[in-house]
């Protein structure tokens, strides 16, 4: 979640405390809501997390620190998708220093991207991530906003055959190049895609995710709260008690459960910076999700602030 307001030193620091904790116990007898990679029938948890921006805080110990705890919450909840990209600038190093101070949590789903005009210097850029993540390769490999894709799937098919790594994908952003990436997804057999979808910007409704169900292909979520910009926008009005419904307690789990509550999302991948938020957002991970008509009624009730 966004960095809409901020709390005292205090009351960050007893939130974490209290928390996390508070969540495991009260979820105690559920199950958190998954969903299958269509190439394998492996699920995966429909909550996972971004770090674009984010975790891009360099050597500042303090801060390092304090996106180890946001990952801590995040693993402690349930989660285990977590999504980056060369281009975050230090948000591999930083993730890669959180998993170190956590010991490693196994139920890790590493992804990243390749994010480079040339083919050939793919397979440095990748290596490189895998060094600064700390692992010996990644569950999925993504071509970065479609840049070079024919050359870069070539690459990642070949790591694939060789165990490089688990799933190839490719990804855009910002809710553009739909057409572009519409095509790939007709012509290539890739196990994931990346693109915007949240309950303002629909369009990936009308091609792109019933097309990757017909594919078979996995779909991540980014921009789920257009950045801060969503909650921003929705916090000054109150929550409609029939959230209730579908078990949202905040803004950020009625928009999240809203995104995930799509029959072809696999994962939605929100990023934050504080880890109260963090606790906030898994919570989208349990409980009921709207069904059809509550999710035009979600559409209704925020196009209408």
């Amino acid at each position: 979640m966004s960095d809409f307001s901020r709390p005292t030193r205090r009351a960050v620091l007893g939130g974490l405390a209290v928390l996390p904790f508070a969540g495991r116990l009260a979820r105690a007898q559920e199950a958190p809501i998954t969903r299958a990679v269509p190439a394998s029938g492996e699920e995966i948890p429909v909550i996972g997390m971004g770090s674009w921006i984010t975790f891009n805080v360099g050597d500042d110990r303090r801060l390092r620190d304090e996106r180890a705890e946001v990952l801590r919450v995040f693993f402690a909840e349930g989660g285990k998708v977590v999504d980056c990209s060369p281009m975050y600038g230090t948000s591999a190093d930083v993730i890669g220093y959180g998993l170190e101070k956590l010991g490693w949590p196994p139920q890790l789903f590493s992804a990243s991207k390749v994010w480079t005009w040339r083919q050939g210097d793919g397979p440095e850029q990748m290596a490189e991530q895998r060094g600064r993540w700390g692992v010996e390769r990644f569950d999925l490999m993504q071509v970065h906003n479609l840049l070079n894709w024919e050359g870069h799937l070539e690459t990642l098919r070949a790591d694939k055959a060789a165990g490089r790594l688990r799933y190839l994908g490719v990804t855009t952003s910002h809710g553009s190049r739909h057409e572009e990436l519409e095509a790939v997804m007709k012509s290539q057999p890739l196990d994931f895609v990346q693109f915007t979808y949240n309950i303002l910007d629909r369009e990936a409704e009308d091609r792109l995710l019933p097309l990757a169900a017909e594919r078979g292909q996995a779909v991540l979520v980014n921009r789920p709260f257009r950045r801060k910009a969503l909650i921003r926008q929705f916090e000054k009005h109150p929550l409609p008690d029939w959230a209730a419904e579908f078990d949202a307690a905040n803004w950020p789990q009625f928009l999240l459960k809203f995104v995930v509550s799509h029959p072809a999302v696999t994962c939605a991948i929100p990023a934050t910076s504080r880890a109260d938020h963090m606790a906030q957002n898994m919570g989208a991970l349990y409980g009921r999700l709207p069904d059809a008509a509550l999710r035009r009624r979600m559409v209704a009730y925020v196009e209408s602030l």
